[in-house]
Order: C-alpha cells, then structure tokens, then sequence
C-alpha cells in the first residue's frame, strides 16, 4: 500500500515518525468530517455555513451571560459591517435571532438567539454532540490531558499567523519532492 492510498504524506514530513503522521492524518481526517457535518447542519436548517457560525457564537456567548453586539459578530466572523447587517437581517427574517436594546448602553442592540433557534439546534444538533461526549468519555482517564493538550497545541498553531506560509520549497533534495515510486500519484499536502 502506498502512502498516498493511505492519506499520509511524505511531501512535509518525510518518511520518518509513521505515528506522528498517522495522528497528524488523524487530525486532518477530523477537520473534514468537521467541515462536511457543519455543511450538512447548515443545509438542514436552511441556512449557509456563516450564518450557523454567528447562531453558534451568538448562543455560546448566551451561555456565558454575554450580549452580542453585531460588532462582536463581525469581529467574530471576520465579516465587513455591511455583510453582518445583512447577516443579522437574514437571520431575524427566519426566525433564528432578534435584535433587542443592548442592557447596558441604549444607544447599541444587542442580537440574541430566539427560542426557536435553541430548539432546533438542540433537536438537529443534540443527539450528535451526545455521542461525540460518549467518544470523549471512552477516551482513558490518564490519557486525557495529553490528547487535550495536543489539540490546543495544533489550534494555537493553526490560529498562528505565519510568516513562511508555502514560500519554502518542502525539500532540500535537488531530486525534488519524496515520492512512492514511479506510477504513484500525487499525495495530499494538506
């Protein structure tokens, strides 16, 4: 079998550290499951990805007793003000947010999910983050804080602005890249 059947790829890191690479693949196969069941939820609630992201982020910050201002909302989305206008806008249109009197500041609103959008959220989204729980759960005891310091470890270095983004050749190698041999086909460099 060769590597790129497999899905890891010799193109960053070589040959070495199968097991290295294999949670490396790992973390990329969960970043694609991530991204399609985002898709899928957004699809199902009849909304694009973004705006499910600001539903998210706006009934998080309701969890955690924080009012939404539509400013926060485009910081949060790295969206223009005029995008997010016109996101809240949709939003308040099907019934998932409202704009309400910001509690501290008259001259400011503050957008806060309906009670529709928590039901329909806990009724599309509920029975999934159960048995994501249940995965985490079967995860051994001791384990734990190494699995969850390596993932805040990948999410810090991939929140982290590079300066050698793809400006580098992958190789040293006057060959060029390392390949499986000839007739494999290209790996992914994800």
């Amino acid at each position: 079998m060769t590597q790129a059947s497999t899905g890891s790829s010799p193109y960053w890191y070589g040959t070495a550290d199968t097991e290295a690479r294999g949670l490396l693949d790992a973390v990329r196969a969960f970043r694609r499951a991530d991204e399609e069941m985002r898709q899928r939820a957004s699809r199902d609630m009849d909304m694009n990805v973004n705006d499910l992201r600001a539903l998210r982020y706006v009934i998080a910050c309701e969890q955690g007793g924080t009012p939404v201002t539509p400013r926060m909302l485009s910081a949060r989305l790295d969206i223009s003000t005029a995008a997010t206008t016109k996101l809240v806008d949709r939003l308040c249109r099907s019934g998932h947010l409202e704009r309400r009197p910001h509690p501290s500041d008259r001259r400011s609103v503050v957008v806060a999910a309906t009670h529709d959008a928590h039901h329909e959220v806990r009724e599309r989204l509920g029975g999934m983050h159960a048995r994501m729980r249940d995965i985490a759960q079967a995860v051994p005891p001791s384990a734990r804080p190494a699995v969850r310091d390596f993932l805040q470890a990948m999410a810090a270095e991939l929140a982290r602005e590079h300066d050698d983004a793809a400006t580098h050749v992958v190789t040293d190698s006057p060959d060029g890249p390392d390949t499986d041999g000839p007739g494999t086909g290209p790996a992914p460099v994800d």
